[in-house]
């Protein structure tokens, strides 16, 4: 396998809702465990994020509520689709995430699911709350740039 295709990237899902919920401060990378047929399922798309979240339990970072359909070909050993999933990420950093969330009241929330070559990758973001009013700004600037790019649109027919 090239270099190039190695670190092709596919996203399988993103959680559209935690860029209107919260303000992203840092992003970071994971690995995921899985069992059986679960990466066949994620392969097919049959993935959502939605009600997503992520807490730090004994040391481990464990991504919680995130659902995976069973696998249609499998067997009855399918596990739960909304079971606890630990996250992969080295013992410093989570330790550094766990100072944040415990102090400084952030939330590691889930951003993007994604295949980096044939690994599983999960995007894990330290977010910050948004107020009702910064919800209300950010609706009213993007419906001002949906309307500019309407308006450049029509005028360059």
């Amino acid at each position: 396998m090239s270099e190039l295709e190695k670190e092709s990237i596919k996203v399988m899902a993103r959680n559209r809702e935690a860029y209107h919920e919260y303000f992203v401060e840092e992003e970071f990378e994971a690995g995921i465990e899985l069992c059986g047929t679960e990466v066949k399922s994620i392969r097919a798309g049959t993935l959502n994020l939605k009600d997503a979240w992520c807490g730090i339990k004994n040391g481990e970072l464990i991504l919680n509520q995130m659902h995976i359909s069973p696998y249609d070909h499998g067997n009855r050993f399918n596990p739960d689709a909304k079971r606890p999933r630990r996250l992969l990420m080295h013992r410093r950093e989570i330790m550094r995430l766990f100072g944040k969330v415990k102090q400084d009241g952030y939330a590691l929330i889930p951003l993007t699911v994604y295949f980096k070559g044939s690994r599983v990758k999960v995007k894990v973001g330290l977010c910050k709350g948004k107020k009702l009013y910064d919800k209300r700004q950010a609706a009213a600037e993007r419906d001002a740039k949906r309307q500019i790019d309407r308006a450049m649109k029509e005028r360059f027919r």
